[in-house]
């Protein structure tokens, strides 16, 4: 069930529910990813990974992989063109910093996680290179290795990175000041607003909550691919899998040298993401492999290696505590938050600051935020980064507070709910934001009152923030002489993006959806274009397809306006046809005038991007029913409504989708999901069998409730969709929880053992 409410505007596509235009490709097979590509003379490339989590690279032998029949190349770091000359890596640079990728790329004097790569080779079948991988004989020295952020933030802990300094920061990108104190430590961050001294001085109430979160990974089903040809012109052409072409293009050319001019990234359709496939693990490899062979050569990762040696979402340690007034007003805010980055620095810690008290009005607000380096593969981005682990630890506490006040937990968080003009936890101003009406959708749905129908069974609540972010997008269109239009952008298509971007152009025509033909351009083929992150296509890319569309609409009306022989200013545009003022009886439809314009001057085409300030603030809720096994702690979901509020809803079906997934996928990540590591770091879980992620047996159908409180930043109101429904489904469950058990739980994930142990504990401690 889906219910949408908001403006009355209507539109005569937005809104509407077209067949998605690469459906027909998707579901007959015709649609190409990345394991489709074959070419004459194609070499098959595997990686050595190392077997350590930490551990000082002596030596490398390879002698007897290059002495293998059909084996063409092996490689070590010592062959990246970056390392050439030996410099450290400059550690004030987090994102998309070349010298520290390649480092992940090849390790470099030092193992820093288990599967890390080592070395990788090139050889004439997958089995040959598997074989020759075995040969390489790699001396180590092991080092301690550190699995948890508070360890490695104590005083004493050995480094992982000699060079490395704490940068203090008040600012969420992660730009500030080095301190010159070498350590583990990364980033501090740190908000801070009036006194919270004060505010808990105040308070007739105080919630204190402890929480830590396990690693865990996006689950996309299609692992890492890429395949890599570096022509005699001395130009590479990379056909890979992932989020961001241009990303992979740069970091690409940086790590092998060449001007970023000489090489073309292909984007093949992408098996999922979620913020995972970002970073140029196999690409930098592939082209110097055929550099060295002449051939191209593809490497796919394993089940095994992408859970080993990709990006996951960062455990976490985090402290909050909140105070009230007797009359339901919150006072102030403290949060800690330690999140272990990987091997690298740069995990979302800023964004788990930013989010967690967002829906609060809080005058007085400290907030401490460590970016935390540990022997474990580098943190990547999943879906709101950083955000579900900062809302574990301050949800529950405010259900808590409403508990101790007395009060119902929504109109507990109704009276404390930010508004336009309010300031987020930086400090940042409000604009026009939609919580309210989530909150009282949620206090005014069914499900909220709905009985239960059974013994161990609860209900739980909770809302959650995301500061969308914004990206550079471009995007090109032609008319073709059938008045259908082709539209070329640079954002890879995940979740129907291409439909909701020409959906946008096709209402600024006049045209149908159908009569848009959209393309994901190559990095040769269309402007600079940001990651498919951020939940900003949909927001920035359909904002560059609008611009470029009122400039089409322009360019025809000055041909209309050329056949009648009249001023441009005297032709109208409504719905899909031009008039002319002066002659109310001259008209064209869109497609009448595009079969002339051969004939009126040429084709029409136009180009323009979207520099972005930002998609804004969106704010997401679920209310959640569940029932707990009494023998075995096992906590299945009865019934869940996810509310959230989309600006405006441009192809309903897609955001229902984005909502829906999102939702289960913080189940997954509530109940079962994690990275089991043993002491040597060693994770013990890396296949789908092991590492268990929801099935449709483990969920009901998710239910959802679309706002449409209009965003001012885009002139049709769009919010970012992807990535606010996440964030608040954790929280809700561990509330359901509570109010089942009486035990608040504090760990993810909340797996049937530890729900048993808490049962049992709460049991002991009543008799």
């Amino acid at each position: 069930m889906t219910s949408t409410s908001g403006r009355t505007t209507q539109y005569k596509v937005i809104g509407t529910r077209p067949l998605r235009h690469d459906g027909a490709d998707k579901v007959t097979g015709r649609a190409r990813y990345g394991a489709d590509i074959s070419m004459p003379g194609l070499l098959h490339g595997k990686i050595l990974r190392s077997p350590h989590a930490h551990a000082r690279i002596k030596s490398i032998d390879t002698s007897a992989a290059e002495k293998l029949p059909g084996v063409k190349a092996v490689i070590t770091s010592k062959d990246l063109p970056i390392f050439q000359h030996d410099e450290p890596i400059d550690f004030g640079e987090v994102q998309g910093n070349p010298r520290m990728l390649a480092h992940s790329v090849l390790a470099r004097g030092k193992v820093l996680y288990q599967g890390h790569p080592v070395a990788a080779v090139a050889a004439t079948s997958q089995h040959i290179a598997e074989e020759a991988i075995q040969l390489i004989r790699v001396e180590y020295e092991v080092l301690p290795a550190l699995l948890d952020a508070r360890d490695a933030m104590k005083d004493g802990a050995v480094l992982l990175h000699e060079n490395l300094t704490t940068s203090f920061s008040t600012d969420r990108t992660g730009r500030g000041q080095k301190t010159n104190v070498k350590s583990n430590i990364a980033l501090h961050v740190q908000f801070k607003r009036g006194n919270v001294e004060s505010a808990f001085k105040d308070a007739d109430v105080i919630v204190e909550r402890e929480v830590t979160t396990s690693t865990i990974h996006q689950g996309y089903i299609e692992p890492y691919i890429s395949t890599g040809y570096w022509g005699t012109d001395g130009r590479i052409t990379i056909w890979t899998s992932t989020q961001a072409p241009f990303g992979i293009r740069a970091s690409t050319a940086a790590i092998s040298g060449v001007p970023e001019s000489n090489v073309k990234v292909v984007p093949m359709e992408i098996g999922g993401g979620f913020g995972g496939k970002q970073p140029a693990y196999l690409d930098p490899l592939v082209a110097i492999l055929s550099r060295k062979t002449g051939h191209p050569v593809k490497i796919a990762l394993t089940r095994k290696e992408v859970f080993e040696s990709t990006g996951p979402a960062p455990a976490t340690y985090i402290r909050c505590k909140i105070g009230a007034t007797k009359d339901g007003r919150i006072t102030g805010g403290q949060m800690f938050l330690a999140y272990g980055a990987g091997a690298f620095p740069g995990s979302p810690v800023g964004g788990g600051a930013m989010s967690g008290f967002g829906p609060y009005k809080m005058d007085n607000v400290l907030i401490d935020g460590y970016d935390v380096v540990v022997n474990k593969p580098k943190v990547q981005s999943y879906r709101s980064p950083g955000q579900p682990q900062a809302n574990f630890a301050v949800e529950p506490a405010i259900d808590e507070l409403a508990e101790k006040l007395g009060m119902d937990p929504l109109e507990f968080r109704l009276k404390n709910a930010v508004q336009q003009g309010d300031l987020m936890p930086n400090g940042t101003t409000f604009p026009r934001i939609g919580l309210k009406e989530v909150e009282e959708a949620m206090k005014n749905h069914p499900h909220y009152k709905a009985p239960l129908g059974g013994p161990n069974r609860a209900r739980g609540v909770s809302v959650g923030f995301r500061l969308n972010g914004g990206n550079v997008s471009s995007a090109t269109i032609s008319v073709n002489d059938d008045g259908t239009v082709g539209l070329v952008t640079g954002s890879v298509d995940i979740g129907g993006t291409r439909t909701s971007v020409a959906m946008q152009a096709a209402e600024v025509l006049g045209l149908r959806p159908e009569d848009i033909v959209p393309t994901v351009g190559d990095t040769d083929s269309i402007g600079y274009t940001g990651t498919t992150s951020g939940s900003h296509v949909t927001f920035d890319t359909g904002f560059a397809a609008v611009t470029t569309a009122e400039e089409i609409k322009r360019l025809m009306i000055v041909r209309a306006a050329k056949i009648w022989e009249v001023p441009p200013a005297e032709v109208a545009f409504k719905d899909g046809s031009f008039t002319s003022l002066k002659n109310p009886n001259d008209k064209l439809t869109f497609k009448q005038l595009a079969s002339r314009l051969r004939a009126t001057g040429g084709p029409v085409t136009a180009s323009a991007i979207n520099p972005s300030t930002g998609v804004g603030p969106t704010f997401a809720g679920t209310i959640v029913d569940i029932e707990i096994d009494q023998e075995t702690g096992k906590v299945s979901i009865l019934r869940c409504t996810a509310f959230m509020d989309t600006g405006k809803a441009i192809h309903p079906s897609y955001v229902e989708g984005q909502v829906q997934g999102a939702t289960v996928q913080a189940i997954g990540w509530a109940l079962n999901e994690e990275y089991f590591l043993n002491r040597e770091g060693v994770m013990v879980n890396s296949s789908f069998l092991d590492y268990r992620m929801p099935t449709t047996l483990d969920v009901p159908q998710i239910d959802t409730v679309l706002l449409e409180v209009p965003n001012p930043l885009h002139p049709f109101g769009v919010r970012g969709a992807g990535e606010a429904p996440i964030v608040p489904p954790i929280s809700a469950v561990c509330n359901a929880i509570y109010h089942a058990t009486g035990t608040r739980m504090a760990t993810l994930p909340m797996k049937p053992d530890a729900v048993w142990e808490a049962m049992a504990a709460k049991a002991k401690g009543r008799k």
